[in-house]
């Protein structure tokens, strides 16, 4: 579902109704008439749907996490907000940028329309920038030949899909300036490779058994996700290109299941 599409139309609507009215019916109607409710309803509504579609297209946007991708940064459950300017002013629907303020660096996390599916909105981390050589092998990252820093930390549990209990290493990575966590199921692959699919520039990465490395294009961004065996990301659907980008996660603000992750910054 298209929810900026819709949010236009609404706007579009009760808008050209509040102008039709102010400048047309309501000189034909007598004093002491009561505005119809066609009229009522959408003037009402029309400052309200305005608010909301231009705080969503160019401020903030409310997103829920669905899967454990990013584990343990973000939760099955997390409601995030995403700062929709940071990167960039871009025309509401079209997606099309108009004014450039920065671009996506190394380690921040990114929601962004899903290559195979622009319907659809994923989130991961920036992995690699354009011109960057992305290498993984044997579950060590490397950019640009440089092994990117990475400390033990304590073990990390959780529950897959709520019936598989998954036992994982975690590890503090620090990847540009931001320090985040990370974990690794030592038993899975470093790419699963039957599930790697043909995409753009796919001529741009090598894979075998130990990993991959991938030279990212123009325009481009390199996507993984923190709970790094149980990710569909950048590894098997390739590249994202800027113009699917959405936007700069920031914080959450809400979690049913542990208020006390509510008001935690994104890092």
């Amino acid at each position: 579902m298209n929810f900026a599409l819709i949010m236009l139309v609404l706007l579009v609507v009760t808008g050209g109704i509040w102008l039709l009215d102010k400048f047309v019916f309501r000189a034909k109607r007598s004093a002491d008439a009561k505005e119809p409710w066609w009229i009522e309803y959408p003037k009402s509504f029309f400052p309200v749907i305005l608010v909301v579609f231009l705080l969503r297209s160019f401020l903030v946007e409310p997103f829920k996490i669905p899967s454990g991708s990013m584990i343990p940064t973000l939760l099955v459950g997390d409601f995030i907000l995403v700062n929709k300017f940071t990167y960039g002013l871009r025309l509401p629907v079209i997606n099309t940028k108009v004014i450039e303020l920065s671009s996506p660096q190394r380690g921040e996390v990114m929601v962004f329309r899903f290559p195979e599916n622009p319907s659809l909105d994923y989130i991961k981390r920036v992995v690699g920038v354009p011109g960057d050589h992305v290498v993984y092998r044997n579950k060590r990252l490397t950019v640009n030949g440089k092994p990117v820093e990475v400390e033990s930390e304590s073990d990390f549990s959780y529950l897959e899909g709520g019936l598989n209990y998954i036992s994982a290493k975690r590890f503090r990575e620090q990847l540009g300036v931001h320090q985040h966590s990370i974990i690794i199921n030592a038993d899975s692959p470093p790419v699963q490779l039957a599930g790697v699919r043909p995409f753009p520039y796919r001529e741009n990465c090598e894979y075998n058994d130990e990993g991959f490395a991938c030279k990212v294009p123009a325009g481009h961004y390199f996507m993984m996700g923190d709970n790094r065996d149980s990710s569909s990301d950048s590894r098997y659907w390739g590249f994202v290109p800027d113009a699917n980008i959405v936007g700069k996660a920031f914080l959450i603000w809400w979690n049913f299941g542990e208020f006390g992750r509510i008001g935690t910054r994104i890092n």
